[in-house]
């Protein structure tokens, strides 16, 4: 397979999975196995990391009138009755830094995780059986919209998604989501403190990896991290076509899926990681991958 066609491929993979509750990693690192490719070299985990900022990028663009909205309200908020613990925007960043601290702490058993397939499928599995519990399970909400979110919803929420960063294939998505539900959220407020918190947090994430990418130490080479690059015509190319590609992508799938959960549950994402975690630990114990 080409370079080009392997990065319009990858640029879509990223695109479809990234905000839907599956895990954009599981699915890459699915892929790399399936056409045993080496995306281990420097190159390419720089093109993982371009495309994951793609996605990020049609985030802000979709969510730019609701940005501008709490932005313009802070902190009072639209209705008058919050302040700067319990804003919109506040609670974002608490559930951030809830999800951050101990994710840094516990970044090298991260880094073992990201590649094991069996961690992988094991949490699309386990994630599906949860995400299929909850969705049938808390269909009262108690809270509709992100500003009548309380501060001790964003926290659980942000603890939550600790667990997708320390098992990849639970689902930054999933776990933001299931918690929210939990919590009392409506199935579309859920999502959209999902997309909100994912910001930052994907921000932040992918900001770390290209600073170890374009501006390496001695300390990030000794930790096996990525050395330095020095990208040729060609490889912009490559880079440009996946970061393209993942941009639209995403923000076809985020304006999907926020009038998906409108009316409908996630039930079908929950049977379909249930069956995707199947395939791959069948194919792992017949040594298919």
């Amino acid at each position: 397979m080409s370079d080009f066609l392997l990065s319009i491929l990858l640029g879509i993979v990223e695109g479809l999975t990234e905000f839907l509750p599956v895990s954009s990693t599981a699915h890459l690192r699915i892929v790399e196995a399936v056409l045993r490719l080496d995306l281990h070299d420097s190159f390419w985990k720089m093109y993982t990391i371009v495309i994951q900022l793609g996605a990020i990028l049609a985030l802000p663009v979709y969510f730019w009138r609701r940005i501008l909205q709490f932005a313009s309200t802070f902190p009072q908020g639209e209705r008058g009755n919050r302040n700067i613990f319990t804003h919109p925007l506040s609670l974002t960043l608490i559930a951030f830094v809830i999800t951050a601290v101990p994710s840094w702490a516990l970044k090298k058993q991260i880094g073992a995780n990201l590649e094991s397939l069996q961690v992988m499928s094991l949490a699309l599995l386990i994630g599906g059986i949860v995400m299929w519990i909850v969705d049938v399970t808390f269909t009262q909400p108690r809270v509709s919209h992100m500003e009548e979110m309380s501060l001790p919803q964003a926290i659980w929420i942000g603890a939550a998604q600790i667990l997708s960063a320390v098992f990849p294939g639970t689902s930054r998505s999933m776990s933001t989501i299931a918690a929210g539900q939990v919590a009392g959220m409506s199935r579309p407020a859920a999502l959209e403190f999902s997309f909100f918190l994912s910001m930052p947090t994907m921000i932040v994430a992918t900001a770390y990896d290209l600073l170890k990418a374009i501006a390496p130490n001695r300390k990030t080479a000794v930790e096996g991290n990525l050395a330095p690059l020095a990208v040729n015509a060609h490889q912009w190319v490559v880079l440009t076509i996946g970061l393209v590609v993942s941009f639209f992508v995403a923000l076809a799938v985020v304006a999907w899926f926020m009038q998906w959960v409108r009316t409908r549950g996630f039930v079908p994402f929950a049977v379909y990681r249930i069956g995707l975690g199947l395939v791959v630990l069948g194919a792992l114990i017949f040594r298919l991958m």
